[in-house]
């Protein structure tokens, strides 16, 4: 018996435009819709008669003219395909939104929408279990659609024939969809079938991530699949309330800077997202999970979950247990937890600094460099309740070499360290910091004894005289450490400016008169007062000492120059031509002293 022909509610071409544009980020996704309402339709006809359990898919064939997907769901009768197509096409992309995704109805009329993305002609044959006729309902492209009541004695479910439209129809054909099909729905808890020329070939199979305790090997294999190399660990996550559960994958590699947590999602087993960034807190970027859940709640376009108090309460419960990971981890396999952190610690200490859930429990893991070698800050903080700090490498550098061997000085220059240090006393109320800088840390040195000060005063002099055509200054100081002969002192802001000065002479002209300005501005900012580098002496070293009773100029003025060198290598200063031309000569002329030869009479190199 035929039906009358009706029209929808809006143009259906603006219905398409609206769901491409505005819902459905791809046409690829009318295979997963497709599969949603059949499963949902399996799912209603078991609490109706306890049967169904199959979705059927022909994909277009060159002999066959249409792509068919059947299910042995509950079906629809005629009274509800009429009240749902009849309105699903709404006025406004508002009202699309607003359809009801949680009822079958509603959310089978989206779905079925989806399919005008890649077909002018959508048929659905469907006969329903709770009985009444077979029913048809034909909708084409141009707006209209027809309901109509079938004399044929069809089985109990629906089938969904699908006209490809000229630009989409290698979206329904075999290839392409196989891999929708694998990728949507391998791991739904129907049967999936793919007819094939070949013969039948089911597409579904047990999901891994559900069930890692009863084969843990295939659980590692699909993490391996995942990250494309073997996981570090596997993390079980689960979340009762909602039904919610999966696995964390441990990155055995450092993720590109700026990278977001991404998870691949799945509701009742069907695909949400390969990358949601919703599910996990932001601070577990070190983990790639696999989340299945039955009671959260998608958007329209099924593609990212809304956010309410159920996706809130998920994230909590899924972060606890990572940080739970970490924590016996560190308390059972602690070299397994210094391998992860040495992995991740440059993210890890980016994200303690905004994050304090993160850094309550990972902090006390993080290393840092100090005076006394690489410490955790767990140890750190356990041995030395106050910690010193220095803001930049070269400033750790030149403070080093006259730090007291009873305190510590951390080296802040590396990334986010100096935040590190900082946030300490938060974490370890006990903790106190204390920045340190090269000026303050010469100015606690204590100068020589009473006895010798003359003496020393008059090295000064003397070497400072030596060292005037390099712009240094000499100091001599008492330090604890006798091997130490001398230490290459500059304030950091003098230090960058001569660094600019040592760069211009090995660069270009182009980037030497971008120096040039950059030291102009600098110069204008600070009224051009710059005070030199000093070459402080150590009084407790017996070089230094026994520089006071060399009478010879020559000598004595070598041996200067050489301390100077060596202090600057010592600190990992760049040398500049002059630096190295006095290096040079300083030795040679030592060389001829010591072998009774003039200075004057050996010849320059070439």
């Amino acid at each position: 018996m035929s039906g009358d022909v009706q029209q929808f509610q809006v143009d259906l071409r603006g219905v398409v435009d609206l769901l491409s544009r505005h819902i459905y980020s791809s046409p690829r996704v009318y295979l997963r819709e497709l599969l949603q309402n059949a499963r949902d339709a399996i799912t209603a006809r078991g609490e109706v008669d306890g049967g169904g359990g199959t979705i059927r898919i022909s994909p277009l064939t060159d002999g066959a003219g249409e792509f068919v997907l059947r299910d042995d769901g509950v079906g629809l009768t005629a009274a509800e395909v009429a009240e749902l197509l009849a309105t699903v096409g709404r006025s406004s992309k508002r009202d699309i939104f607003d359809l009801p995704r949680s009822d079958y109805l509603g959310q089978f009329g989206i779905g079925l929408l989806s399919c005008f993305m890649v077909a002018d002609t959508i048929v659905i044959r469907s006969r329903s279990a709770r009985g009444g006729p077979a029913v048809e309902w034909t909708g084409s492209a141009d707006g209209t659609f027809r309901v109509a009541e079938l004399d044929d004695d069809l089985p109990v479910g629906t089938s969904v024939h699908l006209a490809p439209r000229f630009d989409q129809d290698d979206l329904l054909r075999p290839a392409a969809v196989r891999e929708l099909a694998e990728t949507f729905g391998e791991f739904l808890p129907v049967r999936v079938v793919l007819e094939a020329p070949g013969g039948d070939v089911d597409l579904t199979r047990p999901a891994p991530f559900l069930d890692s305790r009863a084969d843990p090997d295939a659980a590692v294999r699909y993490g391996r699949d995942l990250l494309g190399a073997a996981p570090l660990d596997v993390i079980e996550l689960a979340e009762p309330a909602t039904g919610t559960r999966g696995l964390a994958y441990v990155l055995p590699f450092a993720p590109p800077p700026g990278s977001r947590q991404a998870t691949r999602m799945y509701l009742g087993r069907m695909l949400l997202s390969e990358r949601a960034d919703e599910v996990l807190p932001d601070w577990a970027f070190f983990v790639r999970a696999v989340i299945d859940s039955t009671g959260l709640a998608p958007t329209a376009s099924r593609e990212s979950l809304v956010e309410d108090v159920a996706l809130e309460r998920v994230r909590e419960q899924l972060g606890a247990g990572i940080r739970r990971w970490v924590l016996e981890l560190g308390l059972r396999e602690p070299h397994r937890l210094a391998q992860f952190v040495a992995i991740h610690e440059v993210g890890l200490k980016s994200l303690v600094r905004h994050d304090e859930e993160l850094a309550r429990f990972i902090t006390r893991w993080l290393s840092v460099e100090t005076t006394h070698g690489t410490l955790r800050i767990g140890d750190l903080v356990e041995r030395y309740p106050h910690v010193r700090y220095a803001e930049t490498v070269d400033e750790f550098r030149q403070v080093a070499g006259i730090s007291p061997a009873s305190e510590v000085l951390v080296n802040g220059g590396y990334l986010f360290d100096v935040d590190l240090i900082r946030m300490l006393p938060e974490l370890y109320p006990q903790v106190t910091v204390e920045r340190v800088d090269v000026v303050g840390e010469l100015d606690r040195l204590d100068p020589p004894p009473l006895d010798d000060r003359a003496a020393a005063i008059a090295l000064e002099d003397r070497a400072g005289g030596v060292l005037s055509a390099s712009g240094c200054s000499v100091v001599v100081r008492t330090m604890g450490r006798d091997h130490l002969a001398s230490l290459y002192v500059v304030d950091p802001d003098v230090l960058r400016a001569m660094d600019r000065s040592r760069t211009k002479g090995i660069t270009g002209s182009l980037w030497g008169g971008v120096l040039d300005r950059i030291d102009d501005t600098l110069g204008a900012d600070s009224g051009d007062e710059e005070p030199g580098a000093r070459l402080c002496l150590n009084w407790s070293n017996r070089v230094v000492r026994a520089l006071t009773g060399v009478r010879d100029e020559a000598v004595f003025a070598r041996t200067v120059q050489l301390l100077y060198i060596q202090a600057l290598l010592a600190g990992h200063h760049p040398l500049t031509d002059a630096d190295r031309t006095l290096m040079t000569t300083a030795l040679a002329d030592l060389v001829s002293l010591s072998a009774g030869l003039d200075v004057d009479t050996v010849d320059e190199p070439r």
